[in-house]
């Protein structure tokens, strides 16, 4: 359980801070595949990924200022991580 600290302001001016604890969970499912299952999972995702760093890119051009400059940084993001998993991909068919 983590505990964070909060502090708003009435409409009256009066400031509270209080406490407030989370319970998180972190249980997970882990599903085994086949090599093969493996390998067509990870090729549609890598494909899927591409697809939404393309609509995330357009977005950007769509905007302007810091959201589109935000955005243009995620897509670097985005594309960093699909050379990993492009890298991954590549050693599964190896």
């Amino acid at each position: 359980m983590c505990s964070h600290d909060h502090e708003h302001t009435h409409a009256d001016g009066t400031t509270h801070t209080h406490s407030h604890d989370h319970t998180h969970s972190h249980d997970h499912d882990h599903q085994h595949h086949s090599p093969e299952e493996a390998l067509a999972l990870l090729t549609y995702m890598v494909q899927h990924n591409r697809h939404h760093a393309e609509e995330l890119h357009e977005l950007a051009h769509s905007l302007e200022d810091e959201p589109a400059q935000l955005i243009h940084d995620a897509v670097l993001d985005f594309n960093l991580g699909n050379e990993k998993l492009d890298e991954a991909l590549k050693l599964l068919k190896d």
